[in-house]
C-alpha cells in the first residue's frame, strides 16, 4: 500500500523547524510493509494545501498530513480541508470536552483559542487527540482517506501508534510483509565497505536489497527484503545475515538500528559494570549521549567536564608535570584523565576525551582537529590520536564517536 505525507507549517520552509514527522511516519509504515511513495512539504497556504491534497490523491488512496491545526490564525488546515471535502465548521462538543481535560492536565486554564480548537468539519470523523489539544480529522472520499494530525511530533508519533495506524489497518489490507536488519559497523569507510561487499550485493536474490547509511565513524548496513510469504522472507533474512556475520566478523558491533550509546549500556548491564566519562574538548557530549539512554543510571555514575589543566590536577589527578611538558592534548593527559575518574568515582570503564575543537587553539605541532581518546575497561587501558577535519561541531561529534567505538571494541572483545 502506498502513501504520501503533507507536512505542512511555513516555519519548516524557512528552516526554523526541522521536519522529523515525514521521517517517523516512513518508518513506521514501512514495517507494515507500506510505502510513503512521496512527501510534500507546503507553507500555510489554503491554495498550496488544495493542490497538494489533489496531488496526493492522484498517486495514493491514503494521504496523511501533519501541522496546520494549532489555534492561532495561520493555522488554516482544518478550514482548508472542510473547503475540500465539504460540510462546515461546526463546534464538537466532545472535542471540546477533551480539550478541557487536557488544558485541565497541565495546570492551565482554557481561553478562547483553546476553545477554538473543538471546531471541526462535520465532513470528517473526530478521534480524539489523548495528549493535546488539536483534533485528529478522519476524511474519506471517493474510497481514499485523509487523516490530518497536528504538526507536535510528540502528539503525531502517540495518535499514530494509539489509534491511526490501527485504524488504517483495519481500513485496507496488507498486501506484502517487509523485513529489515540492521547491522552497525565500524572500522570501514562507506567505500572500502561496498568493495568488502561487492559479491555478497551481487549474489543477493532481487526482493532483498542492502543499503548503506553511513554517518562519520560508522556505517549502518540496512538489509530489506520484501515478500508475500512472511516465513519465506524471515528465513532468507536470517541466512543472509548469518552470510554478513562470516565476511564482516567483529566489525559488526550491533545487530540491531540502536546508537553506540545503548549498544554500550546492554554490554555494561551484562556484565555488571560501571562507567565515569572524564570529557575536555567535548564538554560533556559524551555523558550527554550515555545518559539519554533510559535506564543508564544501572550503569553510568557520573562525569567530570575538566575543561581547564587546574581542573584536570584537581580532581583527575593528572600530573602538572605531564601537563607541563606535553600539554593537556596528549597522550599522558588524556590516559590519566581516564585513569583520574575512574578512581574518583569507583568506575570500572571509562572513556576520556582532550583535544582541538577549533577554530582557535591550534599550534604548530597540534592543529584544530587534533584530539586524544582513552577508554579504560578494568585494568586494560588504550589511548589512539584523531585528526578530525571540519568545524567545531563535527570535531565534537567525531570524537564522541570515536571514543565510544573504542570502549564498544574493549567491551565485545
Amino acid at each position: 500500500m502506498d502513501v504520501s505525507v503533507i507536512v505542512i507549517g511555513d516555519e519548516l520552509l524557512i528552516g526554523q523547524v526541522i521536519d522529523t514527522n515525514s521521517g517517523w511516519i516512513a518508518r513506521h509504515l514501512n514495517l507494515l510493509g507500506w510505502n510513503v511513495r512521496t512527501v510534500r512539504v507546503i507553507g500555510d497556504s489554503s491554495d498550496k494545501i488544495l493542490n497538494a491534497v489533489n496531488d496526493a490523491f492522484n498517486e495514493t488512496d491514503i494521504v496523511l498530513t501533519t501541522g496546520g491545526l494549532g489555534p492561532t490564525k495561520d493555522d488554516i488546515t482544518k478550514m482548508t480541508l472542510c473547503q475540500y471535502f465539504g460540510g462546515e465548521m461546526v463546534l464538537d462538543k466532545e472535542v471540546l470536552k477533551n480539550v478541557e481535560d487536557v488544558i485541565k492536565k497541565r495546570h492551565l486554564s482554557m481561553n478562547p483559542l483553546n476553545e477554538a480548537q473543538a471546531i471541526v468539519p462535520t465532513s470528517c470523523r473526530v478521534i480524539q487527540n489523548q495528549v493535546g489539544t488539536a483534533p485528529i480529522m478522519w476524511f474519506e472520499k471517493d474510497g481514499k482517506v485523509l487523516v490530518s494530525m497536528p504538526g507536535v511530533p510528540f502528539e503525531m508519533e502517540t495518535m499514530m501508534e494509539r489509534e491511526v495506524i490501527p485504524q488504517l489497518l483495519n481500513r485496507f489490507c496488507v498486501d506484502s510483509y517487509i523485513e529489515h536488519r540492521t547491522f552497525i559497523v565500524v572500522g570501514y569507510a562507506e567505500s572500502a565497505l561496498a568493495i568488502k561487499l561487492e559479491q555478497f550485493e551481487n549474489e543477493l536474490p532481487s526482493y532483498i536489497h542492502l543499503a548503506y547509511l553511513p554517518v562519520p565513524g560508522i556505517v549502518r548496513l540496512r538489509l530489506t527484503g520484501e515478500s508475500k510469504n512472511k516465513e519465506a522472507i524471515t528465513q532468507d533474512m536470517k541466512t543472509l545475515s548469518d552470510k554478513l556475520h562470516n565476511i564482516l566478523g567483529s566489525a559488526i558491533v550491533s545487530y540491531d538500528d540502536k546508537p553506540l550509546s545503548e549498544i554500550i549500556g546492554e554490554k555494561l548491564k551484562e556484565r555488571g559494570l560501571t562507567l565515569a566519562t572524564a570529557e575536555s574538548c567535548t564538554g560533556g557530549n559524551v555523558a550527554h549521549q550515555i545518559t539519554a539512554i533510559a535506564g543508564s543510571s544501572a550503569y553510568f555514575l557520573g562525569s567530570v567536564v575538566s575543561y581547564t589543566n587546574e581542573i584536570k590536577q584537581e580532581l583527575l589527578n593528572v600530573s602538572a608535570d605531564v601537563l607541563k611538558e606535553y600539554g593537556a592534548v596528549s597522550e599522558p593527559t588524556v590516559r590519566q584523565m581516564a585513569q583520574g575518574v575512574c578512581e574518583l568515582l569507583g568506575a570500572d570503564c571509562a572513556m576520556a576525551t582532550s583535544g582541538i575543537a577549533g577554530p582557535g587553539g591550534a599550534t604548530a605541532t597540534k592543529p584544530v582537529g587534533t584530539v586524544w581518546l582513552a577508554a579504560k575497561c578494568g585494568d586494560r587501558l588504550e589511548s589512539q590520536c584523531k585528526h578530525f577535519p571540519g568545524s567545531r561541531d563535527r570535531v565534537i561529534d567525531r570524537a564522541t564517536t570515536e571514543v565510544q567505538i573504542m570502549l564498544l571494541k574493549m567491551l565485545s572483545e
